[in-house]
């Protein structure tokens, strides 16, 4: 007859209450909803809290390369990470929240491309006035490009209807 006292049973015991505390742990996180507990970034009261949050709920960071730079493809690859660091450093500071979401629904990315310096800037600046984060990278001019050639735009992440709103036209790279 085993005792309750046995080491053998309260090692039993033991592992039951952990396993159980965990799956409720786990069941918590797995029935969270995407999208909830996203706290939007401070507002100059132009938009509504469902522009701002995005309707769908879906996250994305989107990184914008300039086409008529012809930069190669380790290169491209270079900047774009460049932003990508650079958006996820602002978010990290500026919405946690949100940054874990993205986390959460994978970190979706989207490459685009732009075809000149012009568009670039068209797109930071309407990303911007709509609150978004974004991340402009400047070339060191080290190997392909000019010195501080503007060579990608990260926007987000952030809600993927918002960004759609500024990038939406352009294609992918």
């Amino acid at each position: 007859m085993i005792s309750v006292f046995e080491p053998e049973f309260l090692n039993v015991i033991i592992g039951v209450v952990c396993g159980v505390c965990l799956g409720w742990g786990i069941r918590g996180r797995l029935r969270r909803k995407p999208g909830a507990g996203i706290i939007p970034e401070p507002s100059n009261g132009l938009e509504s809290e469902a522009d701002v949050m995005g309707e769908s709920g879906e996250l994305k960071l989107v990184l914008i390369v300039r086409n008529d730079l012809k930069m190669g493809k380790g290169k491209v690859a270079a900047q774009c990470s460049h932003a990508a660091v650079s958006a996820y450093k602002q978010v990290h500071k500026r919405n946690p929240e949100l940054l874990k979401q993205w986390e959460y629904c994978g970190q979706p990315k989207v490459v685009l491309k732009a075809p000149d310096e012009e568009t670039l800037v068209q797109l930071l600046a309407e990303a911007k006035r709509l609150g978004l984060t974004v991340s402009l990278i400047q070339d060191a001019g080290r190997t392909q490009i000019a010195p501080g050639s503007r060579t990608v735009l990260g926007i987000g992440p952030g809600p993927a209807d918002v960004i759609d709103q500024v990038s939406g036209h352009l294609k992918l790279f």
